[in-house]
């Protein structure tokens, strides 16, 4: 019962050329009420088409969701309306965007933009709304909100304009925040403001969060679940001491190994060889497999199943047959 979104088997495809672009590729896990789960991953990896597809925001053509269920409160968002989705969207389910630049319309002031999503979700009157908007940009810590609802995107710096979305997603109060890079681009200063702003605004209103990201101290900072993404599948997940104090796929062992550290001196940093593949040309048996120095005969012609293993789900052969072979011991002992 305390599940408030669970995604079962997601897959979303892509079609151009007549080829098949399996971008999210038979994914499922869950969050909780009042959680924070981050999906981490290189570029290419599917996490951002997860988002959209839970917002139902997948541009068709050439994408569609081709199979799975995204169960939000007990109903499935695949059944609902467009009408009953656009009162979802940015009412009780809303996104933090990586570049608000792109997000916010350059010809609307501040004010008029926030003032919309009162209009259109609470029914309320332009001016009502534009006094709304002006006390959430002084929740979001905005200097003089006054004068800046008055001003247009381009008049703010990338962290006020970053403040001006984040008070944007939670203008109703939503059950759940999708947070797509929301530091990206920004000086790290600013980021640390943007983080800790988020993390106090989302305990205040109890809200749940996905958070997108590729930057694993953000994860360290704001998550208690983490899901690792690789070539639209999730090879692993587990909470985050978990994670971070004995990762078990290699590719999640590649993404540690590669933070720069404090006691590291002028220790060179590790990295994954290869890149992420072309999801047109992805390789027989495990996706990670070419890039793997743990690689055997069955990661490259069997792709390994995602596998419940107690406190995580992990899919590697390697691991999975000592997990096994460990259950195994145990029962015939």
């Amino acid at each position: 019962m305390d599940k408030l979104l669970e995604i079962k088997n997601l897959k979303t495809y892509f079609y151009k050329n007549q080829e098949v672009i399996p971008a999210v590729d038979d994914i499922s896990f869950c969050v909780k009420k009042g959680e924070t789960v981050a999906i981490v991953g290189e570029s290419g990896s599917g996490k951002s088409i997860t988002a959209l597809s839970i917002l139902g925001c997948i541009p068709s053509p050439p994408g569609k969701i081709v199979g799975g269920e995204i169960i939000f409160e007990g109903s499935n968002l695949f059944e609902k309306s467009k009408k009953e989705m656009r009162n979802i969207r940015g009412n009780e389910i809303s996104m933090i965007f990586q570049e608000p630049m792109t997000s916010l319309n350059p010809v609307y002031t501040i004010g008029r933009q926030l003032s919309e999503v009162f209009e259109l979700h609470q029914g309320m009157k332009r001016k009502e709304g534009i006094k709304k908007a002006v006390e959430l940009l002084r929740i979001v810590g905005i200097p003089s909100p006054e004068e800046r609802a008055k001003q247009y995107p381009h008049q703010m710096s990338g962290g006020m304009r970053q403040r001006v979305i984040i008070a944007m997603a939670l203008a109703c109060r939503p059950k759940l925040i999708i947070a797509d890079e929301p530091t990206t681009a920004l000086d790290v200063t600013v980021q640390a403001q943007i983080l800790d702003l988020i993390k106090n605004l989302k305990n205040e209103i109890g809200t749940s969060m996905l958070l997108i990201t590729h930057d694993l101290g953000v994860v360290a900072e704001m998550a208690e679940k983490v899901i690792v993404m690789y070539a639209g599948k999730v090879v692993e997940s587990a909470g985050v001491k978990e994670i971070f104090k004995d990762p078990k796929h290699p590719y999640t062992k590649g993404l540690l190994s590669s933070m720069p550290s404090l006691n590291g001196g002028n220790k060179r940093l590790n990295t994954i060889e290869g890149v992420v593949p072309k999801p047109t040309e992805l390789p027989k048996g495990c996706r990670f497999s070419p890039r793997c120095e743990f690689a055997k005969e069955i990661c490259k012609d069997s792709e390994p199943p995602l596998l419940n293993m107690g406190d995580r789900s992990l899919s590697c052969w390697m691991e999975a047959q000592e997990y096994i072979e460990e259950v195994n011991n145990e029962y015939s002992a």
